[in-house]
């Protein structure tokens, strides 16, 4: 389809070199008035333009409507001297009038078809070339315009880590510092949170990009990363950021507090989807939750913020000691999940 669509694209052929184009026309001319003539015995009387009026197509067809209407008006002449009663004259008689003003409308009609024809075909070309040229340059400055915004998040966090240093009491220098981080995040997710065309990025190449991130940020190289997320998965904007937040925090914690005292170990974040239900799983091997642990009654800021997160999602999130060893972090997001905009490809 797309190499017949090239070749009808380039028609009419020799707009460059209309000599050739105009001889080409003469040549098929001479070339049905020699079909016709050796055929003159097989036809029955009354059929002189049998031969000529798919030469006068096929030559508008591929060189114009210029060396159509020469091809037309040759064949005419070849068609009125040789074939038309009485043969070999340029007699002009009621009946000569008649079948020449037959096939001066037929090939006039033929003519004027093929010739829109490809001016519409024209048209299509060139409005499909500006459109190209539009989706590439949209796609550009939306590239351009998630590049900005993501710098500017990423900014914003620099700027707050600077002035954190500037803060003498400790809370708010944690403070200041969860929301530095929390920002720069926030950042990395906004670009990866699209491709370079502007399409949404399904959820597992999405968080996989995500936690390639993490884990290069990571000092200690004894932890090993895995995630396994079904593919096909996608989220509006406004549901995949918090949820990538949670699994951000959710991988955070396990580095500060489920490995705190060793140096190996294994993260592992699991996405899946059954039956209208989405759950995201961040499981690690570390030293487990402390005793008495009640994520309602939590002090730390960070499982607030992913607390309510969860509440805006509609979300149900849970954080639990998992056996043998270590903490299992999962957010379940319900049916309603669809007022959220997840879709299925």
């Amino acid at each position: 389809m797309r190499i017949k669509r090239r070749v009808l694209e380039q028609l009419p052929l020799l707009q460059e070199r209309q000599a050739l184009a105009y001889a080409t026309a003469l040549l098929l001319a001479a070339l049905a008035w020699w079909i016709r003539w050796e055929l003159d015995y097989a036809f029955p009387p009354g059929f002189p333009y049998l031969t000529f009026f798919p030469a006068v197509i096929v030559t508008s067809f591929l060189f114009g409507r210029g060396p159509g209407t020469l091809s037309a008006i040759v064949c005419g002449f070849l068609a009125w001297y040789f074939f038309i009663p009485p043969a070999y004259t340029f007699d002009f008689t009621g009946r000569t009038l008649v079948a020449l003003g037959f096939y001066a409308g037929v090939v006039a009609v033929d003519i004027g078809l093929i010739h829109a024809m490809q001016r519409a075909n024209q048209r299509s070309s060139r409005l499909a070339a500006e459109q190209q040229h539009l989706a590439q340059r949209t796609e550009l400055l939306f590239s351009e315009l998630q590049h900005r915004v993501s710098n500017n998040i990423q900014m914003v966090g620099a700027m707050l880590s600077l002035q954190q240093r500037q803060v003498i009491d400790p809370t708010a220098r944690l403070v200041l510092a969860d929301a530095s981080t929390k920002l720069q995040l926030i950042g990395r997710i906004q670009r990866q949170l699209y491709s370079t065309a502007g399409e949404q990025v399904p959820l597992d190449v999405f968080l996989r990009d995500l936690m390639a991130d993490l884990s290069a940020a990571d000092s200690k190289p004894g932890i090993v990363h895995q995630i396994h997320a079904e593919s096909g998965i996608l989220l509006a904007p406004d549901a995949a950021i918090p949820l990538a937040l949670i699994m951000a925090e959710g991988i955070a914690n396990a580095m500060e507090h489920g490995f705190a005292r060793q140096d190996v170990g294994v993260i592992t974040v699991s996405l899946a989807r059954q039956d209208g239900v989405i759950e995201l799983c961040v499981l690690d091997d570390g030293a487990g939750l402390p005793s008495g642990f009640d994520l309602n009654h939590s002090k730390s800021l960070g499982l607030k913020v992913v607390s309510s997160l969860a509440r805006q999602m509609g979300a149900q999130l849970t954080i639990e000691n998992h056996a043998p060893s270590g903490t299992a972090l999962r957010l379940t997001l319900h049916d309603n999940i669809q007022r959220w905009g997840a879709l299925k490809n």
